[in-house]
């Protein structure tokens, strides 16, 4: 049977942790009611030693060593259909002789047991209404003083098996304190609901409690691991520390720092680096990986072998995740021969390449367009015994799309086959987006049937994929189609999905129905969110439906949205194709008051909006505006400039700004030479009209 074993000697507070050990004797007659458990096939018996430790004076010393079997007890809760009896129900002297024999022989245990009895229910998920009601049992009879305690264990135990909604009830029956409050919090945290955890902070703040390290620990991991984490959000929460003055305990700083390298801010993960090895204490394996795939992947490979090397120097013996961690970061930066040496360094060190490190091994190879190397590598992890996956040859795949060599889809395919690999869903989708992207729909519909007929079946990217490869080449109609098809295979449409369809209707101007989907994706639980009102503010502005452009801006900004720099620059380019520039400059002001700084494809979009109004002088003022805050013109900026020369007939300033373009290591495009071209023929026209 279990028992509780005694308290040591000297006093302990009620958060005392008592082990549970296993005994094979009872040591009271058998329980009271007999009822079969529904966890398991024998009837266990529950005790507990009260060595409670008193004064001389005390009158309670006849209870020490005393035993309690809570078999009885435990027996009588889980044969009670009601378990959810509160403080106010009726007196025990109402109650029948059974419950009212209970109390009485359990009046003498102490805080500590309690607690320790409350643990052991909540350590299985079958046996949690038992502790609720064992809770609920202990108040009605005033046998135990810290509720907060016995609450805080049972909100902390139905977080751990995913019953939020009803922590949530259990913590209406209380007023919360800070340990309720903390279980809630982690609770929230560990079910990933990090909004309510958050706005729990704040009430709790408000209530006039300080949260302490271990909430923002716990909050900080669960952003991590649920790859949601924010930088903003971060700085915020670190904001927060500083104001409630808490102290950075080093596995807060470790949790910050991976934090901040998974968000994509490498400076602010090296300051807290610097900060916990200012104060003497050694980052963990994992936090120093971290920070340097953060350094990788924004190309600071100097920094990020910094940081190898010394963890190096500090007795640490890279494995093979820190060989990959800076691997990855020699290939997104096409360090090829950088990329080379590090996995020779494995070698050499006696640490075995994985599968990842052949896959980033290969990304390298593929980037670089040394197809050959890219197989060897692939023969290399056969003879290791490393089978390549369907993930590897994605990479590759994705890498000749990207470089526009789409027609070697063909060879990867058949040299999967040969490696004995079967293409999975998200090598379908990567297929197909290839195809798609240069507009061979014929071989993306048969990869799709492909898909199907391998028995894998289509997900939301692979429909978003088809669906917005057909808008983009015109096929409006197969659009639809297939927005249709998706609905009725089961698979239904995500945001993106709606986007992709407001966009397609936008551009048929068929506003009526785009109106008729936005009702419908809201009707689905689906809030439209940036990228939605980005698309409607493009469509409405290269329609030349302004006004209803602005409503989008101000309903978006209603809703708590904040808008981006491409919703600007998708208002500011459509009144620029419409020529009407003060309307432009208004949504330019616009846009700096709102806190964005312009950029390059922003300001491109006002010189067009200048030259379509015929306002060259102002359109090379934007010229000169770049030039001043260090924005490095680009040849759409040249070329605009020379259409607005062409527009108002200044055709012998033209080949000034060609020279300036060149000049500047900017080189001219097939649109810039024509414009140059252009303007040529006319100053010839001119002259021999003049001779």
């Amino acid at each position: 049977m279990l028992l509780l074993p005694p308290p040591p000697p000297t006093r302990f507070t009620s958060t005392t942790v008592f082990s549970l050990i296993i005994r094979h004797h009872h040591i009271f007659p058998p329980p009271l009611i007999t009822t079969t458990s529904t966890t398991t096939s024998t009837t266990t018996t529950i005790c507990a030693t009260a060595s409670l430790s008193y004064s001389a004076t005390d009158d309670l010393t006849s209870l020490h060593n005393r035993r309690y079997d809570f078999t009885p007890l435990i027996n009588y809760l889980s044969s009670t259909t009601t378990t959810t009896t509160t403080t106010g129900s009726d007196s025990p002297t109402s109650l029948d002789p059974t419950e009212l024999h209970l109390a009485e022989s359990y009046r003498a245990v102490s805080a500590q047991l309690w607690h320790s009895l409350l643990k052991s229910l909540c350590s299985s998920a079958s046996t949690l209404e038992t502790a609720y009601a064992l809770v609920s049992w202990l108040q009605k009879h005033n046998l135990c003083f810290s509720y907060d305690l016995l609450y805080s264990i049972l909100i902390h135990a139905l977080g751990r098996s995913d019953k939020l909604y009803e922590a949530f009830l259990l913590s209406q029956q209380q007023t919360l304190t800070p340990l309720t409050y903390n279980a809630l919090i982690g609770a929230c945290a560990r079910n990933g609901d990090l909004e309510k955890a958050l706005n729990l902070m704040s009430r709790m703040r408000r209530d006039g409690y300080q949260s302490d390290y271990a909430n923002y620990s716990i909050i900080i991991q669960s952003l991590t691991r649920s790859n949601k984490v924010d930088s903003s959000v971060l700085q915020k929460l670190y904001q927060e520390m500083e104001s409630d003055r808490i102290e950075l305990d080093c596995q807060l700083m470790n949790d910050l720092i991976v934090a901040f390298s998974k968000a994509g801010d490498p400076n602010r993960a090296m300051f807290f680096l610097a900060m916990i090895q200012g104060q003497g204490l050694s980052p963990k394996t994992s936090t120093l990986l971290a920070v340097i795939s953060a350094l990788g992947n924004s190309g600071r490979t100097v920094e990020a072998e910094a940081v190898f090397e010394e963890m190096k120097e500090g007795g640490l013996k890279p494995r093979t995740r820190a060989y990959n961690a800076l691997l990855k970061g020699y290939v997104q930066t096409g360090s090829l021969k950088d990329a080379e040496l590090t996995v020779s360094e494995m070698e050499k060190c006696g640490v075995s390449p994985d599968e990842h490190t052949y896959s980033l091994l290969i990304d390298a190879y593929a980037n670089a367009g040394r197809w050959e190397s890219a197989r060897i590598v692939l023969k290399e992890m056969e003879a290791s015994n490393v089978q390549p996956n369907s993930y590897v040859f994605s990479r590759i795949l994705a890498s000749y799309r990207d470089r526009g060599d789409w027609q070697k889809s063909f060879s990867v395919l058949r040299e999967m086959k040969n490696s004995g690999v079967r293409p999975d869903r998200h090598f379908y989708n990567v297929m197909i987006d290839t195809f798609g992207k240069y507009n061979c729909l014929e071989h993306a519909m048969a990869t799709f049937e492909r898909m199907k007929s391998d028995g894998i079946q289509p997900d939301n990217v692979t429909w978003n994929t088809l669906i917005d490869c057909h808008r983009k080449s015109g096929r409006h109609g197969m659009a639809e189609e297939l927005f249709e098809t998706m609905q009725e295979s089961g698979c239904s449409p995500c945001t993106t999905t709606y986007n992709i369809m407001i966009n397609s209707l936008g551009e048929q101007e068929k506003w009526d129905e785009v109106k008729s989907l936005l009702g419908k994706m809201q009707s689905q639980g689906l809030i439209p969110n940036v990228i939605t009102y980005t698309t409607l503010i493009d469509i409405y502005g290269r329609s030349g439906r302004f006004k209803d452009a602005i409503e989008c801006l101000d309903v978006m900004k209603s809703a708590g949205l904040k808008p981006s720099p491409t919703m600007y620059h998708a208002l500011i380019n459509g009144y620029a194709q419409r020529g009407l520039s003060e309307q432009a400059v208004n949504a330019f002001r616009i846009m700096r008051a709102d806190g964005f700084k312009p950029n390059v494809q922003v300001l491109n979009s006002l010189i067009n909006a200048f030259g379509e109004d015929r306002r060259d002088a102002e359109a090379f003022a934007v010229l000169q505006f770049m030039r001043e805050n260090d924005l490095k013109p680009d040849v759409v900026t040249y070329t605009t400039l020379m259409k607005a020369l062409v527009r108002v007939e200044k055709f012998e300033k033209v080949p000034a700004v060609y020279e300036e373009m060149i000049l500047s290591g900017v080189t001219p495009d097939k649109k810039a030479r024509a414009m140059l071209r252009s303007a040529l023929r006319y100053m010839k026209q001119l002259l021999n009209s003049f001779s």
